[in-house]
């Protein structure tokens, strides 16, 4: 609406494109897209790699994309063959976004990240010896090329019923495909799919892995300008069933997240504070929604919902303070749970300037006093089964990352904490409380000796 009232011709020529929209959608926008009949197209990263978009006069980016390799991937659509391209970056409030306007040489003139992954995690090597298996059978030469406890992996497949070990080598059983089991994109599983009750037309997709969030019972769900209220979220067939409506309020869902310590692998004591690396079992549920006003953002109301919790076993890197350092770091004993929260959320929009990631890669919890560690404790995790090797590059990096994360939230200029350093978009807790001031004294004390030798366990 806001467009047509600066041009009624302006509407019809600009388009909204993501992932989830129908294959049919996305390449129609393509096509009007390269014909010249949109003029602009505000898209997520599903218009960075694989489409076959380019020649554009500009590109701008809506707050940086999470690493440098997808920047310059994203500004390389603009320019014609011959001619100049503009691109532009414009820097949101997030704590990444602004460590990198106040550094500006982290980012111009750096060489793209390395990639980071981890061969060996179990979660990616066992859906690749089953796509392995499908197109020959696998000899013992075979398995020994692939990383990890490939045997203990191999054993958990047949006993599963998946491969079946034979004198000339194991076997896939099954009649589907096996590629089929590898989650490239990171999805959590099979898409739901968004169906209208009253027409039973599909109207999008949503990922697994964010369907509870997206499309619970409740929420609003937004598609090509067209608003809906979802009605019903059959988790065993993967189907949300949504109605056209027009309300004027937007929802947010509030997650709760548990973790717990299952092994640490690697110890590094900073005088009476401890940075370490290891298993974790993480439990989020979505509890409830809030209801905000368009425009204002005033909260209506919220609702409850029953959702199942979901269970995630991957990798963590995570660090205590001693009670003698709280005492030190002058930070009030009430005001802790606000100053760690602070921390945490900014050490999470911090890492992916070290780790080939965005912070919808990983998540955080952080506690006064953690039940496994008896301390304060601040977890950083990654977001994926197994673990995809963020948590290691921040362990190995723990230093450099931390102290940007102070100089993020230190070098903001608001009073108490805004979204430029403390508050996150994906809080289960309403970014409350949070204690900015608290954040800076508690991560300086952390940071204020030396690093000691790596206890290994």
């Amino acid at each position: 609406a806001k467009l047509a009232d600066v041009d009624p011709l302006l509407a019809d020529r600009v388009a909204p494109y993501r992932g989830g929209f129908l294959p049919e959608d996305r390449r129609d926008i393509e096509q009007r897209l390269r014909s010249g009949d949109l003029l602009a197209v505000a898209a997520t990263n599903a218009l960075e790699l694989g489409i076959d978009v380019s020649g554009l006069d500009a590109v701008v980016l809506a707050g940086f994309p999470g690493t440098r390799a997808s920047m310059w991937q994203q500004l390389g659509r603009s320019g014609r063959e011959g001619q100049g391209g503009l691109g532009i970056l414009v820097a949101r409030d997030d704590p990444l976004d602004t460590y990198l306007v106040t550094h500006p040489d982290a980012l111009l003139g750096k060489p793209v990240e390395a990639s980071v992954f981890d061969p060996g995690n179990p979660y990616v090597v066992a859906p690749h010896l089953c796509a392995a298996a499908q197109e020959l059978p696998l000899s013992d030469d075979d398995l020994a090329l692939f990383s990890g406890d490939v045997a203990s992996v191999v054993q958990s497949l047949v006993e599963a019923g998946y491969l079946r070990r034979r004198a000339r080598g194991v076997f896939w059983t099954r009649r589907e495909r096996a590629a089929d089991l590898a989650d490239i994109r990171s999805s959590g599983g099979s898409p739901v799919r968004v169906v209208e009750g009253s027409t039973g037309r599909l109207v999008g997709t949503v990922d697994a892995s964010s369907s509870h969030a997206s499309v619970h019972p409740g929420a609003v769900y937004v598609h090509l300008g067209d608003t809906y209220v979802v009605q019903t979220l059959d988790l065993e067939d993967s189907v949300a069933i949504v109605e056209q409506q027009r309300p004027d309020y937007s929802t947010t869902a509030r997650e709760i997240t548990d973790i717990s310590v299952v092994e640490r692998r690697e110890q590094q004591r900073w005088g009476g504070a401890t940075l370490n690396l290891g298993t974790v079992e993480v439990s989020a549920q979505i509890v409830g929604f809030l209801k905000r006003r368009l425009g204002s953002g005033e909260v209506l109301g919220e609702e409850p919902l029953d959702l199942p919790a979901r269970h995630l076993r991957t990798v963590a890197v995570w660090w205590t303070l001693s009670d003698e350092q709280i005492a030190a770091s002058g930070v009030e004993q009430g005001d802790v749970p606000g100053a760690v929260h602070a921390a945490e959320h900014a050490s999470i929009g911090l890492l992916p300037l070290f780790a080939t990631c965005d912070r919808w890669d990983i998540g955080g919890v952080s506690t006064a006093v953690h039940a496994d560690t008896g301390l304060l404790t601040v977890f950083v995790y990654d977001g994926h089964p197994g673990g995809a090797g963020f948590a290691e590059r921040g362990f190995a990096t723990a230093r450099t990352w931390l102290t940007a994360t102070r100089e993020a939230i230190s070098s903001c200029a608001c009073d108490g904490g805004c979204p430029s350093c403390v508050q996150s978009p994906k809080c289960g807790n309403g970014n409350f409380p949070l204690d900015k001031s608290g954040a800076v004294r508690l991560l300086t004390t952390l940071l204020e000796v030396s690093t000691g030798p790596a206890a290994h366990t």
